[in-house]
């Protein structure tokens, strides 16, 4: 019994208090489910790159000889050329319509500020499609301009072909600089304004506070942009191959599919990994060391310097340019000639059967790609921190990414052939007939390519949007006796749902205008609107796959505005 004098008890916390703390999880309650669901995707990531090395051992004893004489030389040459030239433009592009937007006040500015991310939702392939026919000796272009200046046979004026080297580097540049503009505008508006200010302060001109103070600070935002579009670059098939460029991924397509020669095709394919690897060096080596700290307090935003008369109309002329010629035209192009298919034939069957099995296929890889993603990037955030061995995983689950769509496909064909095999031969000694093909040549190999290519995206959204959700609030659910599972479900995806739905959309788009893996992936004699595209153009007949392509850039279109949003920083 307490007296007036005697200290109170301190308060019990003991096993009946709250019985499911003193309770020791069981095996299935800890991080072990997760390590293997982890380690299952991590395997799966990993399984191609596995397979492409071996099957290129595999190869005759002459195959590296021919292929170092007669294949690998151009091949390396072309894609050389193609990665530096594109590199340097998006890189002159994309910084310097992001400095554009972010420092100057003009009419037009607001409107330029998210139509510059409009390229992103045409594909390099489609983009390659629609020049190819309006700069055509007899396309609408080149005939204008002999209009003009009175010649009549395209003899008589030859212009610069398209079909070329710095045609392909001139395309890919104003479609990809996208990749360059998004982070580095986002860095140019959180940047304080003392340090512009600063510079002016101290006599520098506008040219020389930008090339002195800004672009040294936006340096990791520009390496992490351009080499996210060279490999875009490095995977595209579509626009080398339509402008005669033969690239690494040409190469491997048409080692495939004109020789069916799977061990040369794999052997192209480490070689082009080779560049891939090279890439990613090169990213870190230039965002080494170069991370900045801001002040404590809130930066104030850099003020806008105001222009009017000829320097405004020069600006926006400047900003137009590249959505221009990255959206504009193509789109145009794309919308007249996909009026006049409909009118002349109407919409045809084929069309909408080719967007069913598009929508079909990307619809099950991105929900698929979802979930493990979350599954993936949650591990971390619910298991005591970030240890490295979870690190490792995440890292080995996000590699996809990294990988080329043709390095993706080729390294897949020999472990689905396998698994068919395997699965072949067991149905037969158990039942006495074959299952025939389960995973190669049908819709599994290519949602499992689609999953492994983007499931860097999902994993990437699950954790920007798990990281803001506080750690005492999956701790209570824990004490409460929610386990993992529980706790992601009814704590954690309620609250980053938004972020995990950005992820999917992003991971949808691609898969819809995914071209290599679909080409040498896609189930026997079914057809998507990327691959419907590609034959068309293959054949010269473009009128009959501008609605195809229209399509493609319409479903393309929904990112865009979901990524202004998330890149604008909160005032």
């Amino acid at each position: 019994m307490l007296t007036d004098h005697a200290p109170p008890r301190p308060l019990s916390y003991a096993a009946p208090a709250l019985p499911l703390l003193s309770r020791t999880p069981g095996l299935w309650r800890g991080p072990l489910p997760w390590a293997l669901a982890a380690g299952a995707v991590a395997l799966l990531v990993l399984a191609p790159l596995a397979a492409l090395g071996l099957e290129a051992l595999q190869g005759s004893s002459g195959l590296w000889p021919h292929l170092l004489a007669y294949v690998l030389p151009q091949a390396i040459l072309d894609t050389g050329l193609l990665l530096a030239g594109v590199g340097v433009l998006v890189v002159a592009i994309g910084t310097g319509a992001a400095w554009l937007v972010a420092a100057y006040e003009f009419p037009g500015r607001r409107l330029l500020d998210w139509a510059l991310l409009l390229p992103l939702a045409v594909p390099t392939y489609i983009v390659a499609y629609a020049y190819l026919d309006l700069l055509h000796p007899v396309g609408p272009v080149q005939s204008a301009i002999r209009a003009l200046f009175g010649v009549a046979h395209p003899r008589d004026l030859l212009l610069p072909d398209v079909r070329s080297l710095p045609g392909c580097i001139l395309l890919l540049g104003f479609v990809l600089y996208p990749y360059v503009y998004l982070p580095t505008r986002a860095l140019f508006l959180m940047q304080s304004a003392n340090l512009v200010e600063a510079g002016r302060s101290l006599g520098l001109a506008p040219a020389a506070v930008f090339r002195r103070v800004a672009l040294p600070l936006a340096r990791p935002a520009i390496a992490l942009g351009a080499s996210l579009a060279l490999l875009e670059a490095l995977n595209d098939i579509g626009a080398a191959e339509f402008l005669g460029v033969r690239t690494l991924t040409v190469s491997i397509y048409a080692t495939w599919v004109n020789r069916s020669d799977l061990p040369g095709a794999a052997a192209i394919a480490l070689v082009m990994l080779v560049f891939v690897l090279a890439l990613m060096a090169v990213e870190r080596a230039a965002r080494r060391r170069r991370g900045y700290a801001g002040a404590a307090q809130r930066p104030r935003r850099m003020s806008r310097e105001p222009l009017t008369g000829a320097p405004a109309l020069l600006a926006l002329g400047l900003g137009i340019l590249p959505v221009a010629v990255g959206f504009l035209a193509p789109a145009a192009y794309l919308a007249v000639e996909a009026l006049q298919r409909v009118r002349f034939a109407g919409v045809s069957p084929t069309i909408l059967r080719e967007a069913f099995h598009t929508l079909l296929y990307s619809g099950i890889a991105t929900l698929l790609a979802t979930a493990l993603g979350l599954v993936v990037a949650a591990g971390p955030r619910l298991f005591a921190g970030p240890g490295t061995w979870r690190i490792a995983l995440v890292r080995c689950a996000t590699l996809g990414y990294a990988m080329p769509g043709a390095i993706l496909a080729i390294g897949l064909m020999p472990p689905l052939a396998g698994f068919d095999a395997a699965l072949d031969g067991v149905s037969r000694a158990l039942t006495g007939a074959g299952l025939g093909l389960v995973g190669l040549g049908t819709g599994v190999a290519l949602v499992y390519a689609y999953v492994v290519r983007f499931l860097a995206v999902t994993v990437g959204s699950s954790e920007a949007g798990l990281a803001r959700v506080p750690r005492s609030l999956g701790d209570a659910g824990r004490v409460l006796g929610r386990g993992a599972a529980a706790t992601l479900a009814q704590i954690h995806l309620p609250l980053t749902w938004p972020a995990v739905l950005g992820g999917a959309l992003l991971v949808f788009v691609d898969c819809v205008k995914e071209l290599p893996a679909t080409l040498l992936l896609r189930p026997l004699n079914v057809e998507t609107l990327a691959t419907h595209l590609y034959g068309e153009a293959a054949r010269g007949t473009y009128e009959d796959g501008a609605v195809a392509a229209l399509l493609i850039v319409a479903v393309g279109l929904a990112p865009v505005a979901v990524l202004l949003r998330m890149s604008t920083p909160k005032a």
